[in-house]
């Protein structure tokens, strides 16, 4: 499994969360406490982030190397200041190559995305289903192999059909994939963030197998102007563990709201 990280609120250098803490990113490529499946995300490294222009698209950084390997991300993220970013470390599904089209975030416009889950056997499942559900433009715009990019294609075709919201967006995409993968019974998990730089959309969602772990953390001390959303906790502090079948969303008045996504995808209020 992949590890997530992603930051809204003041702006800082991505490495206080790439490099910096007690288990840091860093330290889940290598070390991770949570993970199911594997035990080291060593196949790529990702780093999106935003300026303080309103209407710029993101900036990426992708590299094939595991983190501990790149010399080149612990400058650019001491160099950057960001108020919104989204950071990855990869474990890389069998049989999907280690490419940099391949590695995360996936962007669209001013949408950046990373994803931590599976399709199960995705070439043989889901990977045509889901291609003739997309609009020409964006089918065209997929680069890679990935199940993670073509979930991605499904959020961004509801983004160009629909031009709707991103947590109505995110949550159609979420219906669209359950149904396709309920007419064979293939099993997914869909650990999601996705954001504009004026918004984070986190999802812990599955069917057919465990979601991997997913939290969040408000206002901290050490951060007090901002929310984390991270695979594992990087530091001691009150993280939120996401609930099964969850969407968070967030703005910049830092405000969150979880919704529960009941058994046919409708979103209710938490109470």
């Amino acid at each position: 499994m992949c590890r997530l990280l992603a930051y809204l609120g003041s702006s800082i250098q991505p490495n206080r969360l790439i490099y910096q803490p007690e288990h840091s990113l860093e330290i889940q490529s290598y070390k991770p406490k949570e993970t199911i499946t594997t035990s080291v995300n060593a196949d790529g490294v990702g780093l999106g982030w935003y300026d303080a222009q309103p209407d710029s698209e993101p900036f990426i950084y992708k590299n094939i190397l595991p983190i501990w390997g790149d010399i080149n991300l612990p400058h650019l993220s001491r160099y950057i200041n960001s108020g919104c970013c989204l950071a990855y470390v990869r474990s890389a599904t069998p049989g999907q190559a280690s490419n940099l089209s391949n590695c995360q975030p996936f962007s669209c416009d001013r949408v950046l995305f990373i994803h931590n889950g599976f399709i199960e056997n995705f070439r043989d499942t889901l990977y045509h289903p889901i291609r003739k559900h997309l609009r020409e433009d964006v089918y065209r715009k997929i680069e890679g192999t990935t199940d993670s990019e073509h979930i991605f294609a499904l959020l961004a075709n509801e983004l160009a059909v629909r031009g709707t919201s991103l947590p109505v967006a995110l949550t159609e995409s979420l219906r669209t994939l359950t149904k396709l993968a309920t007419l064979d019974t293939i099993s997914f998990s869909a650990n999601i963030v996705v954001s504009d730089g004026q918004q984070l959309v986190a999802s812990r969602f599955a069917r057919g197998t465990s979601a991997p772990s997913l939290y969040w953390l408000l206002k901290d001390t050490t951060f007090p102007n901002s929310i984390i959303i991270a695979s594992e906790p990087l530091f001691p502090g009150k993280w939120n563990p996401f609930p099964d079948d969850s969407i968070l969303w967030v703005g910049n008045d830092l405000a969150p709201t979880m919704h529960q996504i009941d058994s046919n995808l409708r979103t209710e209020k938490a109470s």
